[in-house]
């Protein structure tokens, strides 16, 4: 399992999506794209949005915190 989230340090629903992966034991790789422009430009490319978070699970893009959505793409 391959979870990516992109972020910015003032997002708070980078936060609440990052906890929440740490509450329910998942790995996960972050990319803060605020300081690192090759990841925003990857995020965009990939969900040809600029807001975050934007996480990638499996490759399957996910625009926000939307628990529904990644308990789906996570097979929960």
């Amino acid at each position: 399992m391959s979870v990516t989230i992109y972020t910015t340090p003032s997002c708070s629903y980078c936060r609440m999506a990052k906890d929440w992966f740490h509450q329910n034991g998942i790995s996960f790789t972050e990319y803060n794209v605020a300081a690192d422009m090759r990841r925003a430009e990857e995020m965009m490319r990939k969900s040809g949005q600029m807001g975050v978070p934007v996480i990638d699970v499996n490759g399957r893009i996910i625009v926000g915190f939307n628990k529904p959505e990644i308990e789906r793409a996570l097979h929960r």
